[in-house]
């Protein structure tokens, strides 16, 4: 009977390189990603960040975004699994953070039912650093006293229960919604939610290009459009969102803050 590999001096690590901005990767993360033989990179990960990478590592791009093509998630496992029994040690580098809709808790099951070790490199993940770039905290002890991260990805049965997440009366911070926006917003109003409460839109935040719509729910929707925002980007919802419009108002020109809230 041949013997079990060995793979305990193998390294394997799912790293999250933050929102955008170089500077916001930890210095864990890249002393991590400098050790790295191969380096398997999502495509929303700044290519700046690869700077931390070794001179010879193998950089392996497998994107994944909404709306485009993208490697399936059994190729980016199967590709982990070889490598790592190859004897390379691997980084799997996310934006954002591994664990907060960066499928890393499925890479993690994968190579823990491979019997191998991994990892886990927390990042700052969109969700909070998009709204602080423009001015909003997640939560605020006169607008919210938690915060709801969901996807607007889904549909039919998988959408999330917005009535639920209205009732909370918590600050919506929804990643993945811009293809979806309308419906999302429609279906937020059905369930009674406010169309004056303040929202948020952030497009590549913390980098150069970033960009925002701030408007009231009921308008949101064709604010964005018009705006042209598309992904990457983060929708905030709820009360905190007033915190960025009274920011701009306060430092933009009123001659030419438009009058629907719109800030881009």
């Amino acid at each position: 009977m041949a013997p079990a590999m060995h793979v305990a001096m193998t390294r394997a690590w799912l790293i999250g390189a933050g929102p955008g901005d170089v500077e916001l990767m930890t210095l864990k993360a890249t002393r991590a990603l400098a050790q790295a033989d191969v380096v398997l990179v999502d495509d929303l990960v700044n290519p700046d960040v690869l700077q931390f990478a070794r001179a010879d590592a193998r950089i392996v791009h497998v994107g994944k975004r909404g709306g485009h093509p993208s490697t399936p998630q059994e190729g980016i496992v199967a590709q982990l699994l070889e490598h790592v029994r190859a004897g390379r040690s691997v980084a799997r580098l996310k934006g954002g953070d591994p664990f907060v809709f960066g499928r890393g808790g499925e890479e993690q099951q994968a190579l823990h039912a491979a019997g191998i070790e991994v990892e886990v490199i927390n990042g700052i993940t969109a969700g909070i650093a998009a709204p602080a770039a423009i001015g909003i905290p997640v939560t605020h002890r006169d607008h919210a006293q938690g915060v709801v991260f969901v996807t607007g990805h889904g549909a039919g049965s998988a959408e999330p229960a917005w009535a639920a997440l209205v009732a909370t009366r918590m600050t919506l911070v929804i990643y993945m919604g811009m293809r979806r926006l309308g419906d999302i917003v429609d279906a937020l109003l059905a369930a009674g939610m406010s169309a004056e409460t303040p929202c948020a839109a952030i497009e590549s935040a913390t980098r150069p290009g970033q960009r925002h719509v701030l408007a009231r729910l009921g308008e949101f929707a064709g604010s964005v459009s018009r705006a042209g925002l598309g992904s990457p980007a983060i929708v905030v919802i709820g009360g905190v969102a007033s915190l960025a419009l009274a920011r701009d108002a306060a430092y933009a020109d009123a001659a030419t803050l438009p009058a629907n809230g719109d800030v881009a």
